[in-house]
């Protein structure tokens, strides 16, 4: 019973995938979606290690601990999510929906195949992008729907430029709130420890 319902929702999640990927790639290369991927650009590793780094810099030049310390757990939870991802790429293949989806590529397969078109499961951007806005809401709240809307938009931008599926994209961005959340437990758990 239990894999036939398991089934039934990865094939009704495989076939929304395959609709989305459908009415996007005619437009992937468009003017709009151009914009969009560059937008979704602020997702990388690089620029999200930079608005961490960011935050723990303008936390230093304040004397401000507390901002200081949000820049530190966004800078940890991408480094955790980003290992986790990597992890996951490492033992699941599945073609980028841009590539040609021949003999159920689109699907995920057990495996390692290290070429960028073979490794579109999960999101790499949207994993961090949540990791990293989490961590901050986690400390700041009210700025947290700003935030997270953020990362929403990074994410979400990935699939008109044909980058990810949807379910790439939801994987991702759970792999990034749960990162977060693992380094805040971590992170009170410290704080308690260290006020004894």
């Amino acid at each position: 019973m239990t894999a036939t319902v398991l089934k039934s929702a990865t094939d009704a999640v495989l076939r929304f995938d395959k609709r989305v990927r459908k009415a996007v790639l005619p437009r992937r290369d468009s003017l709009p979606v151009k914009a969009i991927d560059w937008v979704s650009k602020i997702g990388d590793q690089a620029q999200m290690r930079l608005v961490a780094g960011g935050v723990m810099l303008a936390g230093a030049v304040r004397r401000d601990a507390k901002m200081f310390g949000a820049g530190v757990r966004m800078l940890a939870a991408h480094e955790l999510a980003t290992s986790a991802k990597v992890w996951v790429k490492d033992h699941v293949v599945r073609t980028r929906p841009r590539n040609p989806a021949k003999n159920g590529a689109h699907k995920l397969h057990k495996g390692h195949d290290t070429r960028k078109e073979k490794s579109s499961f999960p999101s790499g951007h949207a994993a961090g992008a949540a990791a990293t806005t989490s961590a901050f809401a986690a400390v700041y709240p009210a700025q947290g729907l700003a935030a997270r809307g953020a990362a929403g938009v990074v994410a979400l931008a990935r699939i008109p430029a044909c980058k990810h599926y949807p379910s790439d994209v939801i994987a991702g961005t759970a792999i990034g709130v749960a990162a977060a959340a693992v380094v805040g437990a971590a992170w009170s758990l410290a704080k308690r420890v260290t006020s004894r």
